[in-house]
């Protein structure tokens, strides 16, 4: 061997020792770095949710029996050993660094990240899998066993946090099983109870009583007559099943002022909600608002869950009930008052909602400047000031339902028709609502299809973008995904575990149909 092969082969392997060695220091830099950055520590510091590290110290993952503490990582992380922990722990801290160095942390909305469809985005459910390996341990209730059997056979449609959202980060009001029974019910007691409702003498604006109760309500008169229901061709955001656009012919109605709210709803609870299950028979085949018994008068059963979303009730619009919750309501009020209250069909509520207007809105504002699936308008903005006053949408809602003093009412004095939770109308849904109805001729009263298996639901919700808030907008209920959590067998026909953006308001025919 010559002196430079000699040379050379030095230099290669002083080359390959300190590879290694730069190899060896970037693995145990790493190594470190990682675990650093993995500490509950870490993540605080610049962790921008401000309440964050109190609701998990009060949480089953750290306050619990056995002393076991799970960390931010665990659940926030993939479980670790893949790349998918590395990648996922570098997109996580360039979001929280960004977000705490351009972001507003006190106008971001911290309950409404909360929510389960936000919670999703930010939890792994591999990693609740990696530590509750056992989903049947000794010590589970029977509900519980009934709950886990129901997810091991609905894996694909389901996540563990549809029911143990809150047990990371804890929250009072959104206690995943709460005593909803009758003494939540009993705190709406009146103090001054009505002897008889009101009989109104002429179409005009009056203040229903129901007897027995300390309830009343307005009810607004509709006027009837003669519209272009649907949206023609060229309106922004239009859906084809809002067509075709047909001359309809309504008949003069009371409707209800406000969508019907939890005071309202909590007093029927109050006088026909049953402790034991009672859904069974009858029932059964009125689950999506088919024909079934209703004897005189039973109501719901519990709910599974918290109705109230830990929003408040009172005057907020009554929430995740079904049609048959609905529907049965409105023969309880029939009952109480003599008269015939019932929903309305999808023809009256869009003759409500647009109160003589035919544009997109019964307010000026063209969708394409309001709505925030434009990036333009993601990017610069846009006047939002005057569709904020009439409507409670995605934009302005907090991810929640709001009272309806918030925005101002529509010509016809109707409060929420467009915003704050979708509303049930009696009409099976149908892509074609006019469907079997005779071309070039004005439809008088359509009742929609005879039969169906979903009904329509209209107006938007607080969760809605600008362009689902027109109104004639159209969307069906979606009865069998809305029970997806609940695992109860037979599952509830009063109340859906994973909907809560949807209410009603009630009718009445003029002149006066009395019971």
């Amino acid at each position: 061997m010559n002196k430079k092969s000699g040379v050379k082969k030095r230099r290669y392997k002083l080359f390959v020792f300190l590879a290694f060695l730069a190899g060896a220091a970037f693995i145990i830099l790493s190594s470190k770095a990682i675990r650093y950055t993995s500490t509950d520590e870490f993540c605080m510091s610049c962790h921008v949710h401000v309440h964050a590290e109190d609701a998990w110290r009060l949480s089953t993952h750290y306050d619990n029996k056995s002393g076991i503490i799970v960390h931010c990582v665990q659940c926030h992380l993939p479980p670790p050993g893949t790349i998918n922990y590395l990648t996922a722990k570098a997109v996580t801290g360039a979001r929280d660094v960004y977000a705490m160095i351009f972001k507003d942390t006190d106008a971001i909305n911290w309950e409404a990240k909360r929510q389960l469809e936000a919670a999703v985005k930010h939890t792994f459910e591999e990693s609740c899998k990696s530590c509750h390996q056992n989903l049947f341990p000794r010590q589970l209730s029977e509900e519980g066993m009934h709950a886990h059997l129901y997810y091991v056979n609905n894996e694909e449609e389901l996540n563990c946090l549809n029911c143990h959202l809150h047990v990371g980060h804890f929250s009072e009001h959104a206690q995943q099983k709460m005593d909803f029974g009758f003494d939540r019910i009993t705190e709406v007691l009146p103090d001054t109870v009505f002897e008889k409702s009101y009989l109104p003498q002429s179409f005009e604006r009056f203040t229903e009583r129901v007897p027995g109760t300390g309830i009343s309500f307005d009810m607004l008169p509709i006027p009837g007559g003669v519209f272009a229901m649907g949206s023609p061709d060229n309106e922004p955001g239009r859906s084809d099943n809002e067509g075709p656009v047909r001359d309809v012919e309504v008949s003069p109605f009371f409707m209800l002022e406000t969508e019907v709210t939890w005071d309202m709803y909590m007093t029927f609870l109050r006088e026909t909600m049953s402790e034991g299950r009672t859904d069974a028979g009858a029932y059964v085949a009125d689950a999506a608002g088919g024909a079934g018994g209703v004897d005189a008068i039973s109501g719901p059963t519990p709910p599974w869950g918290n109705p109230d979303q830990g929003w408040g009730y009172g005057d907020r619009p009554a929430i995740t009930m079904t049609f048959h919750g609905a529907q049965t309501f409105c023969k309880w009020l029939s009952q109480k008052t003599g008269k015939n209250y019932r929903l309305p069909t999808e023809a009256e509520w869009e003759f409500a909602a647009r109160a003589g207007t035919q544009t997109p809105y019964f307010f000026e504002g063209n969708p394409r400047r309001f709505t925030e699936t434009r990036w333009r308008n993601r990017i610069f903005g846009a006047d939002t000031t005057n569709i904020n006053s009439y409507v409670i949408y995605q934009a302005n809602s907090l991810l929640r339902t709001q009272p309806p003093g918030v925005v101002r009412p529509n010509p016809f004095g109707l409060k929420n028709m467009l915003g704050n939770v979708w509303e049930f109308t009696s009409n099976f849904y149908s892509e074609n609502p006019f469907e079997g109805y005779p071309e070039g001729q004005i439809i008088r009263d359509p009742q929609g299809p005879a039969t169906g298996t979903e009904r329509v639901i209209r107006g938007g919700s607080f969760r809605s973008d600008a362009f689902e808030v027109r109104a004639a907008v159209r969307r069906s209920t979606q009865h069998n995904a809305w029970l997806i959590t609940d695992p109860q067998i037979p599952k509830s026909i009063w109340w859906y575990s994973d909907n809560n953006d949807v209410g009603f308001r009630v009718v009445l025919d003029w002149p006066l149909e009395e019971e």
